[in-house]
């Protein structure tokens, strides 16, 4: 039952700072997702940062390498790994790191950070897949973070 609880918590901070146009429905097929593609976690990702608001996935991902916040190499139907979409989140969200993603800002560093942000935690390694589940919970957290930083 705690594990439901806890889902409903995220679908509502997830929804509250999603534009209109994200559904629930969208939230709903990406938490049936085992596997994200990139060209998905660009499109929730952006809109979730506020920076591209397109129900367009492939138009997003366009988006994400013209500002080079995807490894290099990456095609919308790859399965999106864990370092990936770390640099994505670090880069669409704006977010500082230390000192070895400030000169590299590669997908290794950035989900160092996350790991260091407590974004990201639990058993897990750079080179995993990333489901929808889990996308939906980075997100919600770092989202959380920074409305508590915003209020202090």
């Amino acid at each position: 039952m705690k594990k439901y609880a806890f889902f409903i918590i995220i679908l509502l901070i997830i929804t509250g700072f999603l534009p209109a146009q994200s559904t629930a429905s969208e939230i709903e097929a990406l938490l049936e997702t085992n596997t994200v593609t990139y060209a998905q976690a660009v499109r929730f990702v952006l809109d979730a940062a506020d920076v591209l608001s397109t129900s367009n996935p492939e138009e997003a991902f366009r988006y994400a390498v013209e500002q080079k916040w995807l490894p290099q190499g990456v095609s919308p139907g790859d399965i999106a790994r864990l370092d990936g979409i770390s640099l994505l989140i670090m880069r669409s969200f704006d977010l500082k790191g230390g000192i070895m993603y400030s000169i590299f800002k590669n997908p290794h560093y950035a989900y160092r950070e996350l790991v260091y942000k407590d974004i990201i935690y639990g058993m897990i390694f750079p080179k995993m897949t990333v489901t929808g589940e889990n996308l939906l919970i980075y997100i919600a957290r770092l989202l959380d973070i920074n409305e508590a930083l915003e209020e202090n």
